[in-house]
């Protein structure tokens, strides 16, 4: 499903030409990235949680030819879905 998908299937809902949902989505969508740049905690009761990760420096091996590399330490974005969506999911 792509952004298109889900602006179309909300203007269907909820009578909203596709332009205004649209900007509803991109906004949302643009006030996530910031809190996530910002290494802030995103909570939507009902979904899920978007945060950010610290993932420290590791070794990995190149799968091309076997040769062992380090992977720098990094910030990485992550979501964990909340228990209602695992419930639903699972079923």
């Amino acid at each position: 499903m792509t952004k298109a998908d889900i602006v179309a299937n909300i203007s269907e809902t909820t009578g909203l030409t596709k332009k205004e949902v649209a900007t509803v989505v991109n906004n949302f969508l643009a006030e996530v990235e910031k809190a996530l740049v910002a290494h802030k905690h995103i909570e939507i009761r009902g979904f899920g949680t978007f945060k950010v990760v610290h993932r420290n420096q590791r070794k990995a091996r190149n799968p091309h030819n076997g040769t062992t590399v380090i992977v720098p330490r990094r910030d990485v974005p992550v979501f964990k879905p909340s228990r209602a969506i695992k419930e639903k999911v699972a079923k």
